[in-house]
């Protein structure tokens, strides 16, 4: 550790979930990402406990990016007396509305459901109030050009993982400690490259694949062509449960491309998310932070993001248009993990029939509905019926939006030889493994511990998305 200033972590370490971490210089201290924790239920209800830190002693928070893993409880940090500067890039704070308005809305009409029916529920844990008052705190930053924070230097540079996704070098006296934030995967073709790590004392790493490598991108792009090929042939509906932010968006983006080259037909492309139509907007008011490849065609007056036949749901109604239609058409709809949204509609309706191909993009929890279908179920209960599964059930692996292993490595070999790491962000396993990849190439590498006790060894199986 750097004598002139501590870093401790209370979320991410030792687990992959509910991003944030404290740097104390002795007099300033800045928290970077104050994010939900997501997975198991008891994952969950950390995010009503205390922080671990004092909330009135944080100067300022640093903001990563808009994956409510690593902004899901700024409302509640404010809620619990926080007022100072929230610093991001104006696309984070663009998405981070959208993400957590939609939270606080999803918790308030599961609050008033459970209360209905006469069960026992939780309070929301923030509502859109709190939402605003996060937004209102909010300071635009520029990619490579310093600016103060609680009086430290703060540098934040491209990390290529969502719009907006950025790391920090903070400047602590003679001494730097750099925050990676997510990386993104070198070898996606809608974000830009990460800028390698600049030299540095210190080095937090996110190690959500420190233990593993991606499968070859080309290849992951040969197969979701050839699935989409197959199930046009077969006529029937093609489900494909996405994330509202960043899958959604690369799976247009790849059957436009598809599309264009004549790889696959084209057909009526319905996305039935709310959420991502309004992530949709944000992209396109942010193109210059996606790659020169999507920048370039939507100059020639194209939308990058939009297939021929595409069309975005607005009303309840329309979802149901679509659930009821039996013409060919893919359906992208949330939740990516198959946990609740627009996807179990479709998918109770069209599961047993044979015409019907379920593609999977995303990893799967064990024990959850996806899972039990990538395992290869004859059966599965969704909304409380049974539903035969005589659908073809595909999984397209090598999209994520983060580096592997050999990317991790890549990018933390340019923070010099002095520097120190801290894994975090990743299952013990996986922040293991890169500790130990890191070691044997001569830097000095630990396992970042966790200030708060997590259940089940900080587990989260969804890790990665």
């Amino acid at each position: 550790m750097a004598k002139g200033f501590e870093v401790r972590s209370y979320g991410a370490a030792m687990t992959v979930t509910g991003s944030c971490h404290l740097l104390d210089t002795g007099d300033v201290q800045v928290l970077v990402d104050c994010g939900a924790f997501q997975g198991s239920r008891d994952l969950f209800a950390l995010n009503r406990g205390d922080f671990g830190f004092d909330v009135a002693s944080i100067d300022a928070v640093l903001l990563t990016h808009a994956h409510l893993d690593h902004c899901g409880r700024l409302p509640v940090l404010v809620k619990r007396g926080y007022d100072g500067p929230i610093y991001a890039r104006p696309a984070t704070r663009m998405l981070a509305e959208h993400l957590l308005l939609d939270a606080a809305k999803l918790q308030t009409e599961d609050f008033e459901r459970a209360k209905r029916r006469g069960k026992n529920a939780d309070e929301p844990l923030f509502d859109e109030g709190d939402v605003r008052a996060v937004l209102g705190l909010m300071k635009p930053i520029e990619y490579g050009v310093p600016f103060e924070a609680a009086g430290l230097t703060v540098t934040a540079q491209v990390a290529g993982h969502v719009p907006g996704s950025a790391g920090f070098l903070v400047q602590v006296g003679d001494e730097t400690v750099m925050f990676s934030g997510d990386i993104g995967n070198e070898r996606k073709d809608v974000m830009p490259d990460p800028v390698p790590s600049p030299v540095a004392d210190e080095v937090l790493i996110e190690s959500t694949y420190g233990d593993r490598d991606h499968r070859d991108f080309d290849a992951t792009i040969d197969e979701f062509a050839s699935v989409l090929k197959e199930a046009a042939r077969r006529k029937g509906k093609i489900l494909i449960p996405s994330f509202a932010l960043e899958r959604t968006q690369d799976v247009l983006f790849h059957i436009a491309r598809l599309e264009d080259e004549g790889r696959i037909p084209v057909l009526p492309v319905y996305v039935d998310s709310p959420l991502a139509s309004r992530v949709e907007k944000v992209y396109e008011a942010c193109m210059d932070e996606l790659s020169d490849e999507v920048r370039q065609i939507a100059a020639g007056g194209r939308d990058p993001f939009a297939p021929k036949r595409l069309a975005y749901t607005h009303t309840v109604d329309d979802s149901k248009r679509i659930n009821a239609s039996d013409e060919a058409a893919i359906v992208i709809a949330g939740s990516g993990m198959m946990t609740g949204g627009r996807i179990l509609h479709h998918m109770r309706a069209h599961l047993d029939d044979s015409h019907t191909t379920l593609m999977i993009v995303g990893f799967q929890p064990r024990g959850g509905l996806g899972r039990l279908l990538v395992d290869g179920a004859p059966s599965v209960k969704i909304m409380g019926e049974e539903v035969q599964v005589n659908a073809r059930v595909v999984t397209i692996n090598g999209l994520s939006a983060h580096a592997d292993r050999t990317e991790l490595l890549r990018w933390s070999q340019s923070a010099g030889p002095a520097a120190h790491f801290r894994m975090v962000h990743g299952e013990p396993s996986s922040l293991e493994a890169l500790r130990e990849q890191v070691a044997a190439r001569g830097q000095s590498a630990e396992v970042q511990p966790s200030q708060i006790t997590l259940p089940d060894h900080g587990r989260k199986d969804e890790g990665g998305e």
